[in-house]
């Protein structure tokens, strides 16, 4: 087994690499997602060591001396971070020549062969599902007898290997807590409306939902939703509760939790055994019924992705939604006492001045706890993406989603709206729906009955209106 060094790398302050199906960024407040993609096959490679750099405060000069310890260096990249992420692995490679290194990720997934040309640092790509890809290396397999791998053989030539067959048996893959208590400091993890310290992991892959913009089922995780059974899901978190008992939520990052409606309840039934408090991803179309059953055993938040309030731009990125029920589903959480978390996205196809409008009334009606606002963003691998190219609303030769300082641009732009007013519109959005009186009020409410969540929204305060200044800034 060589001796391999999984590592999220050092990037832009506070960048948030290892975020899920939304976008890689800087966010409005400092937040960052355990980096569960790379924990996986770390579980998988006995000895392995795995560094997450940007949430623990780590810098590349911390990090190169590190080189000369290993024979194999894994990075997880992206298309924000991917000339940062080169520069990284350009450097290590300088103090240890013999190191080999792979990169991971969907940017790398679909575009291996344009990664690997990108420089002579890195030795092999693994594509799509990559967690036996990157075992079966790290075991010393030759290159060529690994399904999944693009690589470099030694007279430098690129050689992409047959595509390897999708993972059924989910119960395959050893715990990621294994690894996060091995390897991480969990009180590094902050997401806004999450409670802190929290635990997040997957219990399945894939999303059956087609959503034009949705980074990983397009690239990585597919259209199926592959899911690990009850008892293993349960088994985890058992062991979670033992290595971490300051955790105070766990949640579950799977791309929609609820779709598969009867496991969604079989695993709230023995959550609510266990005695934990958990959230998760969820369709605004999820039953009353099932809601109340999630609700009764331990769920406290959903994240949703409403992404619009008018209708057709929800035809136009296939997001398989009904405005009047969403409408419902919020109403419902509200009765039940389920908090929501809503995001939303601006500049998405068919965006006008008017539907901005709309969407900012649609969520000031529907009033989720919090929201996320975010530029539509159209990643190399998506129906958004090539959409977006074949239009010409996208300039690939300026296609970047992130500036210089990690804050996310406005990439796209249309006819009748323009990359400055899609941008402006995400300031405009989340000042009228949090400067109301009611928020306003909610905010104020929930800071004095706990003295711990007044330090929390205090901090975020400040780190909200830096982000606003950062934007005018860039803008």
């Amino acid at each position: 087994m060589m001796k391999t060094l999984f590592l999220q790398p050092p990037s832009f302050e506070g960048f948030d690499g290892g975020a899920g199906s939304r976008y890689q960024a800087r966010r409005e407040i400092r937040s960052f997602w355990y980096p569960t993609w790379l924990a996986q096959p770390a579980a998988l490679v006995e000895g392995s060591r795995l560094i997450d750099a940007p949430p623990a405060r780590i810098t590349l000069a911390q990090v190169l001396p590190l080189a000369r310890s290993y024979d194999l260096m894994v990075l997880h990249t992206s298309a924000p971070s991917f000339a940062n992420d080169v520069r990284v692995a350009e450097a290590m490679k300088e103090v240890n020549p013999a190191l080999k290194v792979g990169f991971v990720g969907a940017k790398v997934a679909v575009e291996p062969d344009q990664s690997l040309k990108a420089s002579a640092a890195i030795d092999f790509v693994g594509r799509n599902e990559f967690d036996f890809t990157i075992k079966e290396y790290a075991e010393g397999r030759a290159p060529e007898r690994i399904d999944g791998l693009s690589w470099r053989n030694e007279a430098g030539a690129i050689t992409h290997n047959p595509e390897r067959a999708i993972l059924e048996d989910m119960d395959q893959l050893p715990f990621v807590t294994e690894v996060y208590n091995r390897d991480l400091h969990i009180e590094d993890y902050f997401i806004g409306y999450l409670k802190h310290p929290y635990v997040s992991l997957y219990t399945g892959r894939g999303c059956k939902s087609r959503c034009t913009f949705c980074l990983w089922p397009q690239t990585v995780g597919g259209h199926r939703y592959r899911v690990r059974s009850v008892d293993h899901v349960i088994e985890e978190i058992r062991l979670a509760k033992h290595y971490f008992p300051q955790v105070k939520e766990f949640f579950f990052d799977d791309d929609t939790f609820t779709d598969a409606g009867p496991r969604a309840e079989a695993i709230a039934r023995e959550l609510g055994k266990l005695g934990v408090t958990w959230s998760c991803n969820a369709k605004a179309n999820v039953p009353r019924e099932t809601l109340k059953v999630l609700r009764d055993n331990g769920l406290r938040l959903l994240l949703v992705g409403y992404e619009s309030g008018n209708q057709q731009i929800l035809y136009n990125i296939k997001k398989g939604m009904r405005i009047d029920v969403a409408r419902r589903f919020t109403r419902d959480c509200h009765e039940l006492g389920i908090t929501i978390h809503g995001t939303f996205i601006l500049g998405l196809p068919g965006e006008t001045k008017e539907t901005i409008e709309e969407t900012i009334r649609f969520a000031t009606e529907i009033n989720p706890h919090t929201i996320q606002v975010s530029l539509a963003a159209p990643y190399p691998g998506t129906f958004l993406y090539r959409q977006a190219v074949e239009n010409g609303w996208l300039d690939i030769e300026h296609a970047e989603l992130v500036d210089d300082h990690g804050i996310q641009i406005a990439p796209l732009h249309y006819p009748h709206l323009s990359h400055s007013e899609i941008f402006d519109s995400v300031e405009v959005f989340y000042k009228r729906f949090y400067f109301r009186a009611g928020k306003i009020a909610s905010i104020v409410g929930e800071m004095v009955r706990s003295p711990e969540m007044m330090v929390r929204r205090l901090r975020e305060g400040v780190e909200f209106f830096q982000f606003l200044r950062e934007r005018e800034i860039a803008h």
